[in-house]
């Protein structure tokens, strides 16, 4: 008994850290792991964002949360984008005509990458919808949020502009 209890402390504590950090939004900085991303105009990696900061989205169309945050993600997309920002928004359906008409009806002016096998959020082990990370300029995860609050977006948008403030301090 003794020896399950030692097992299952060594499982449950990395879940227990990365709910957590998600929990309080703060991340230990360490590289994003870089993906494929597959849009509607073809493929590219996260990697190509280098130099900017992004604001990463895993989304699913039957999530409430997100619904809420796609009029504000396309609102920061527009007000900082010519300060080197950008969203990059990952569905997860594994059925692509829910995610299109989820688009329909609250269309994105970022780019939208599709995922129905699910590898992308296993790589940053999302631990549901919607978690969003934001990635500094040089790459590197440096906060994350699971869910999507309203009475938050002034603190999510102050996250982006310190980033964005280091960024510019560094050039």
């Amino acid at each position: 008994m003794r020896h399950f209890s030692r097992i299952t402390r060594k499982l449950c504590l990395p879940v227990l850290i990365v709910t957590t950090l998600l929990t309080q939004g703060v991340m230990a900085k360490q590289p994003a792991p870089d993906l494929l991303l597959t849009t509607a105009t073809g493929q590219h990696k996260l990697s190509d964002y280098q130099g900017q900061v992004v604001y990463l989205d895993f989304w699913a169309s039957w999530c409430k949360p997100c619904q809420r945050s796609f009029p504000w993600m396309n609102a920061m997309q527009q007000k900082y984008a010519g300060r080197g920002f950008t969203v990059v928004a990952i569905n997860v359906d594994t059925d692509r005509k829910l995610a299109d008409q989820f688009l329909a009806m609250l269309p994105a002016t970022f780019p939208v990458a599709f995922d129905p096998e699910g590898t992308a959020p296993a790589l940053y082990k999302v631990p549901g919808m919607p978690t969003s990370y934001l990635i500094d300029h040089t790459g590197q995860l440096r906060l994350a949020h699971q869910g999507f609050h309203i009475q938050k977006q002034n603190q999510y948008e102050q996250e982006i502009v310190t980033l964005l403030e280091e960024m510019e301090s560094s050039q």
